[in-house]
């Protein structure tokens, strides 16, 4: 079993094992994929309290480093392409760099619901209720509420259809893990986000790509693919695909829908950037055939980690028999605050402000880079930029620009040396850093 050896200085045990546990990875002495002791008989055999263990692997998830599912153990991440979006930036080594790699919602710096919630939780004292486990009262409501939220979606939903999740990643993460068994062919589009290539790598999930174009996936190349895997499961982001930022139209989803009715497919939709477009979701159209997973992590509020599965209550029984492990990993504090904006209107304010924050920031990157060069036809917060040189060529200059982007290889299911590269323009802090940033990488794309 694998067993560091700590230092012995003022450092918590915790983090030391955190960063026992990367330097074990970037070692090579833990590699991708491998299993983690159990955190128990890690603590035992270095002399620490469990929680210490635990607080240890809880954080190295949170750096990506690990991912771990209850009943089955903690995996090594890190290795993989994809983890590289979430190691943390040194700025010290580059202190101006703007760091466009991860998709994150912008965020307003006059805005001031966090607090003003809080305090209205303190002052009516419920605070006392955060206490405990989430109550049956509780999880009710958040599902009703899920289903309010999406109605803005055009889904005409029951509580019945809606499980909780911890966000869209955990949800997707668990549809894979009740569904599929390991080595079971799994169909995404040719270039996928990097949270899907991850966790199909941790099930042991192989990869098949689906050919794309400027409306999503392919049909008849969805057929084909379909045809020659056997595969029963597709993962599709019809709206705001990352990264390609492309949207199905209507036309284009009844004919996925055709060929997934033919085959018999069950597609799971990844609908976290639905709600920034007026395009539909894919999922009213498949019927008995379709999952959608959703959150308010990339429209409302990323720290609030509350999502919903939605599908017909028998897809739902398969996934969650007991309606408890997907809302293992929801905070009761991060639901009340959810709960109560979804009610009140916050939630749709702060979503009213992110698309036209959105837009904003998508108009003013197609004037700097110009939309011929740009993918995507519909205001995005990530955009899917064209060069003419390599991709890794073009990273490493906007790199010597201080603006760090990510390359195509990091989504394609197949290496690939496509010369694009992702940019995402919400990470940005400001308006005016966006655009400092996005003046380097033009300055950049003109040396090629």
């Amino acid at each position: 079993m694998w067993t560091p050896t700590l230092p012995d200085n003022d450092q918590p045990r915790y983090l030391a094992l955190v960063d026992a546990i990367a330097a074990a990875i970037e070692r090579g002495e833990l590699k991708v994929g491998e299993r983690l002791p159990p955190q128990r008989r890690l603590a035992w055999n270095l002399g620490l309290n469990p929680s210490t263990t635990q607080q240890a692997y809880r954080e190295a998830a949170v750096r990506h480093l690990v991912s771990g599912e209850v009943g089955r153990g903690t995996y090594v991440l890190a290795g993989s392409k994809e983890a590289t979006l979430f190691h943390l930036k040194q700025q010290d080594v580059q202190p101006d760099l703007i760091d466009l790699s991860t998709n994150v919602p912008a965020i307003d710096p006059d805005n001031h619901d966090i607090e003003r919630t809080l305090q209205s939780l303190l002052n009516s004292g419920q605070a006392r209720c955060l206490e405990h486990y989430l109550s049956a009262e509780a999880l009710l409501l958040a599902r009703v509420q899920g289903a309010a939220w999406l109605a803005n979606r055009g889904l005409q939903l029951t509580a019945s259809q809606v499980l909780l999740c911890g966000g869209a990643q955990q949800g997707l993460f668990s549809l894979l893990l009740s569904l599929c068994q390991a080595g079971e062919p799994v169909l995404v589009e040719a270039l996928t986000a990097p949270g899907i290539k991850a966790a199909c790598r941790q099930l042991r999930l192989p990869l098949h790509g689906i050919a794309q174009d400027l409306h999503g996936i392919i049909p008849q190349d969805l057929d084909r693919v379909a045809r020659a895997t056997g595969a029963r499961v597709v993962v599709l982001t019809p709206c705001l695909q990352n990264p390609t930022a492309s949207c199905m139209s209507r036309e284009r989803q009844q004919a996925v829908a055709d060929v997934v009715h033919r085959h018999g497919l069950l597609v799971i939709e990844d609908d976290v950037y639905g709600a920034l477009v007026d395009q539909p979701a894919l999922w009213p159209r498949l019927g008995q055939q379709g999952i959608l997973v959703s959150s308010l992590s990339k429209t409302v509020g990323a720290g609030l980690r509350l999502g919903w599965i939605v599908a017909d209550p028998q897809w739902l029984a398969k996934v969650d028999p007991h309606a408890q492990a997907t809302h293992w990993q929801v905070s009761p504090l991060n639901l009340q605050i959810a709960c109560r904006w979804i009610a009140d209107g916050t939630a749709a304010r702060r979503l009213a402000w992110q698309r036209e924050e959105v837009a904003w920031r998508w108009r003013l990157a197609r004037r700097i880079l110009g939309s011929d060069r740009l993918y995507g036809q519909h205001p995005s917060p990530h955009i899917w930029l064209h060069c003419t040189q390599p991709a890794q060529a073009l990273v490493q200059r906007c790199r010597a620009n201080a603006v760090e982007v990510v390359p195509a290889d990091v989504f394609a299911v197949k290496q690939s040396d496509l010369p694009a590269v992702r940019i995402s323009l919400s990470a940005a802090s400001s308006r005016a850093e966006l655009k400092q940033a996005l003046e380097r990488v033009a300055q950049a794309l003109e040396t090629q």
